[in-house]
């Protein structure tokens, strides 16, 4: 039989760390749609925080963000783009 010395090892693999998706000279603001718009999906959702791997205290600013440019109507609250054919 043909053993190895260590059967219960982790494979050492090797992964290049993603950036963060906010920068510490970046300014969470409703005006700053290039940055919260980063942040939705095609539906219009807030996406998750494991999904945009931001902090929680950065994840409550986006959400308080999207939400004014929501009501000053420079986001969509919905973003249905089915047509309707008859």
């Amino acid at each position: 039989m043909n053993k190895s010395k260590r059967p219960f090892t982790k494979s050492k693999r090797s992964f290049r760390r993603r950036l963060p998706p906010i920068q510490s000279g970046d300014r969470i603001d409703y005006r700053n749609m290039s940055l919260i718009s980063r942040f939705i999906s095609e539906q219009g959702k807030i996406l998750s925080r494991r999904v945009n791997r931001v902090t929680l205290k950065q994840l409550r600013l986006i959400t308080i963000a999207i939400k004014q440019a929501r009501i000053l109507s420079l986001l969509p609250f919905l973003n249905n783009q089915k047509q309707f054919e008859r």
